[in-house]
């Protein structure tokens, strides 16, 4: 692994692999860049592949604060700018894309060419009028609820948690890797980085977004209803929106050659 230090002084962890165009991709809450280990040597064998580890999570650095989407961009920001890095597709999965949509909000499109949306709703909350939200974190009790077992009960939470993003069943080896992962961040910077994640409101932003646009959909996700994808595949203008109809939350995961071909096919469409 390859390291960088953002503005605040946080050391990121990221792996870099392969040559070509740039591919950045951003994990989801509580997880790391290692969740993308199985499509990586793929994928580089077409791009340059970076995986990167948000701060708190995986191998990068718990400052004890900046536990705020706004934050993850600047650190994206920087690290884009560190790397000297142009031309990029931002895949964001879960957590990753509201990372990218603050980073559009807050900078542009500036060093970014394309970006790819995996199985996030733009907002998590329920109200009368959006019955997408989180199937468990949709409110403000269920929010403390969740950040009391992240607490209290977090080696049962962290395997249902994995057990709830796919469909299918990882063997036995890889469970404990993806399961040591999640150990890596504190259940306290687990919990504020939720606190702020899950108060956003995405919508009003998704019509102003520029970039092309691949959405992902897992049918069968078990953390929003699959239509809450949909919908940012159709808001967001111009973007392409594929169902993976034998996937959950982490579809890459469940379907992942399907997953490498259309991130390999949406590459290509803008080389």
């Amino acid at each position: 692994m390859s390291t960088w230090t953002v503005s605040d002084g946080t050391v990121l962890h990221y792996t870099d692999q392969g040559t070509g165009r740039p591919l950045v991709m951003l994990h989801g809450w509580g997880f790391s860049g290692r969740f993308f280990d199985g499509s990586v040597d793929r994928l580089a064998e077409y791009a340059r592949v970076i995986t990167v580890d948000l701060r708190a999570h995986g191998d990068s650095e718990d400052p004890g604060h900046g536990y705020r989407v706004s934050r993850l961009a600047k650190d994206l920001r920087d690290l884009l700018v560190g790397l000297e890095l142009t031309d990029v597709t931002v895949l964001g999965w879960s957590l990753g894309c509201p990372v990218i949509w603050s980073y559009q909000e807050l900078f542009g499109t500036d060093m970014l060419a394309q970006a790819i949306y995996v199985a996030q709703t733009p907002r998590q909350y329920r109200t009368p009028e959006w019955t997408l939200a989180h199937t468990s974190i949709f409110d403000d009790a269920s929010l403390a609820a969740v950040q009391g077992r992240v607490t209290y009960d977090r080696e049962n939470f962290d395997r249902e948690q994995l057990d709830e993003i796919t469909a299918t069943d990882l063997p036995a080896e890889r469970v404990e890797v993806l399961l040591a992962e999640m150990t890596k961040i504190s259940s306290e910077a687990r919990n504020a980085v939720m606190a702020d994640h899950t108060h956003h409101d995405w919508r009003d932003l998704l019509p102003a977004l520029e970039l092309p646009s691949l959405v992902m959909v897992g049918k069968h996700d078990k953390a929003f209803p699959w239509e809450a994808a949909q919908y940012v595949g159709d808001t967001i203008p111009g973007a392409r929106t594929v169902v993976f109809e034998n996937s959950s939350h982490a579809l890459f995961l469940d379907e992942p050659r399907k997953f490498e071909d259309e991130v390999l096919g949406f590459l290509a469409e803008h080389s």
